[in-house]
């Protein structure tokens, strides 16, 4: 009884903070504007329905509004959340400078000067967050391995997010950079779509993966259960996307791509149980969209794992957060004889800006390793 009463006060304290750091950036934000009280509840309101908006968005649902109205709604909703954050962080120091003697209290109150400060630091902060979301980096891995006869190119992505924000437009320029590198083989890290399938259908947004120069492959993410997996899988056939959900398949007689089912679902087949009827000289690639348990791969003697979903915590300082919670957030990381990559992802969810992080695909080369000359001898007397 006393754990079960502790634990529904632990959840009303974790709903609780939340709630009273937006109420302290609504007070700062009342207390620094210079206008009368009529305009200061008009803008304190307003912030607030904005907030509001973005929960009741994605609880009903934007299908029935028009396509470019739901964008605007989602985009300005989504966005507000995280202009929220960092004004809680700019607040938060202008209170600390102004305890400690260094501002003074006029520039926290009725004040022209901090007001438009505030709102200078905000736009320049986010306007260049924006510009960097728009700048996709190219992060490059060289692999040499004697599991493979010619060198492949793999393009690897996660988390494109395409929905109300990534619109179809949005993914054709990413097919488009794609298609330049090319590639032997496309593998996606699952959270292709955002939150629904809808805006995808409406654009035929399918069409622009047939454009694609090489075979993809894909795994599921979270996003596409909070976007029916039944929608899912429909969107899927129709970008002729070939999606391994607990399961494996052979490329060019030189890989074993296995994809594994979300965390998200509970229960999943093992690594081992997906492999066990494979040819194991194969080259094997795990794409698994959470980086939770990476040992599981190490076990079973992967030799590489793609995952994302941790978007490298999008924005500072949530990535710090990310960092702490995953064994390996961002970038390689190598455990026993397996290789990792976990991406920031191509794409993202709600507001499009990078501050701390970047968006990035992975161009993954594999060449093959000379063999020993102590291997070759034996290879030679076997055949003789």
């Amino acid at each position: 009884k006393f754990d079960y009463y502790t634990n529904i006060y632990m959840r009303y304290l974790f709903l609780l903070i939340p709630i009273g750091l937006i109420a302290y950036v609504m007070m700062r934000i009342w207390n620094i504007l210079p206008l009368n009280g009529l305009w200061k509840t008009i803008v304190t309101c307003l912030a607030i329905a904005i907030l509001i908006g973005m929960f009741v968005s994605v609880a009903v649902g934007l299908e029935k509004l028009p396509l470019n109205m739901a964008t605007i709604v989602y985009e300005i909703c989504d966005s507000w959340l995280f202009i929220l954050l960092y004004l809680l962080m700019i607040f938060l120091c202008m209170d600390l400078l102004r305890l400690v003697g260094i501002m003074p209290k006029e520039f926290l109150f009725s004040s022209w000067k901090g007001t438009l400060s505030v709102t200078a630091l905000v736009f320049i902060i986010f306007l260049y967050g924006n510009i960097h979301y728009y700048n996709k980096y190219r992060k490059e891995i060289n692999i040499e391995t004697a599991k493979i006869d010619k060198p492949i190119k793999i393009v690897m992505m996660s988390d494109l997010h395409i929905g109300y924000h990534n619109r179809r437009s949005t993914l054709r320029k990413w097919v488009d950079m794609i298609n330049k590198e090319d590639p032997d083989l496309v593998l996606i890290g699952g959270d292709i779509i955002d939150i629904s399938t809808y805006p995808l259908m409406k654009e035929r947004s399918y069409e622009e993966f047939h454009r694609l120069k090489a075979p993809i492959f894909a795994c599921l993410g979270n996003h596409e259960y909070y976007a029916s997996l039944e929608k899912t899988e429909q969107f899927y056939n129709l970008s002729k996307i070939n999606l391994l959900r607990d399961s494996a398949a052979v490329f060019n007689n030189q890989l074993l791509i296995i994809g594994r089912d979300d965390r998200s679902v509970g229960k999943r087949q093992t690594i081992n149980k997906l492999k066990e009827n494979f040819d194991t000289n194969l080259y094997s690639i795990v794409l698994d969209h959470q980086p939770y348990n990476l040992e599981q791969s190490s076990e079973n003697n992967i030799d590489f794992q793609f995952s994302g979903h941790t978007h490298d915590g999008q924005l500072f300082p949530i990535n710090l957060i990310t960092r702490a919670i995953y064994e390996k957030s961002f970038g390689e990381y190598h455990k026993q004889n397996t290789d990792y990559y976990i991406t920031s992802g191509l794409g993202i969810w709600g507001g499009k800006f990078r501050i701390g992080t970047k968006s990035e695909y992975v161009v993954l080369n594999l060449r093959p390793k000379a063999k020993q000359k102590s291997v070759l001898i034996e290879e030679r007397q076997r055949k003789d």
